[in-house]
């Protein structure tokens, strides 16, 4: 089909270079005298310090005291610009945040959001505390999703109903975290969408991969396990119910991380829409079905 075609022409230039061990700039022409980089990076991250560059996955997750839903964020401006927006720089600034359908989609989650908890009230009610908490990225989209999400709560006469009837005690803070920040892409920062084809299928065979220095799935669950642990021994009581909103490779990985699926760099065939809101499973048989890799589009 055309749609294949397409897929394909996307794709090959980087099946391309991973099988030479090496990857090219996502540039249409290629100078006689270019000088490629190396797959793999070594040390620190050259384009920002703060990304750390490790050589293997994290351990496992272990078992957990709380309850985690994740939560992506709505459509934001740099979606309809259809860039890429993974700049620490953004962490604390209103740039890239909600459009006006973002900001509905934000409200929109909290139905959704108050039947995983609804579902896990009926599962185990005898060790939940019923209390909600909100954790976000620091990016505009995220904390804005998470506003938007408790707006809609207050606003959604129904599901205000339902809040009160299970007894829940929601939390109005969104407390800021720095490890559910964006994946960082790198030299890719910025550019278009359609060159999150140049990292994502070589993320499927090597995980530590850092082509064109972008943050590893690696690094990405390696953060994540380390910030999921913080949060839960923040709530060493358990049977808290608690909301991580941040971004979609961010929040894939950490699905397909905490599931304990064998092959986490297969991430993005399990993709998060905007606004979308799932139970963080800790078994394969929690994960929606995979879906065939397609290439990005704009305002998504």
């Amino acid at each position: 089909s055309s749609k294949m075609k397409s897929t394909v022409a996307v794709f090959l230039p980087v099946f391309i270079a991973t099988a030479s061990g090496f990857v090219s700039s996502p540039s249409t022409s290629c100078a006689k005298n270019h000088v490629y980089k190396p797959l793999f990076a070594t040390g620190v991250n050259p384009q920002e310090p703060s990304v750390k560059v490790v050589e293997d996955m994290p351990d496992a997750l272990p078992p957990l005291k709380n309850h985690y839903y994740l939560l992506r964020h709505g459509q934001s401006t740099a979606n309809v610009e259809g860039i890429i927006s993974s700049a620490r720089s953004l962490a604390g600034s209103t740039k890239h945040g909600l459009t006006l359908l973002g900001i509905e989609q934000g409200r929109d989650s909290a139905p959704s959001l108050i039947d995983f908890i609804e579902q896990d009230l009926k599962d185990d009610d005898t060790t939940s505390t019923k209390e909600v908490y909100f954790y976000s990225s620091p990016f505009a989209r995220a904390k804005e999703t998470a506003e938007q999400c408790l707006a809609g709560m207050r606003a959604n006469d129904g599901v205000a109903k339902r809040i009160e009837e299970l007894g829940l005690k929601v939390k109005k803070e969104v407390m800021l975290d720095d490890g559910l920040m964006e994946r960082y892409f790198g030299r890719l920062d910025g550019t278009e969408l359609l060159t999150y084809a140049y990292v994502w299928p070589v993320d499927m065979f090597e995980p530590t991969h850092t082509a064109f220095d972008v943050e590893s799935v690696a690094a990405v669950s390696t953060r994540i396990r380390s910030t999921i642990l913080d949060i839960d021994s923040k709530h060493d009581e358990g049977g808290n119910h608690i909301v991580l909103t941040s971004h979609a490779d961010v929040l894939q990985i950490t699905q397909v991380y905490a599931s304990g699926l064998d092959n986490v760099g297969k991430f993005s065939q399990y993709r998060f829409g905007n606004g979308e809101v799932r139970k963080m499973g800790r078994t394969v048989d929690t994960l929606p079905a995979p879906v065939p890799l397609q290439p990005p589009e704009r305002g998504i």
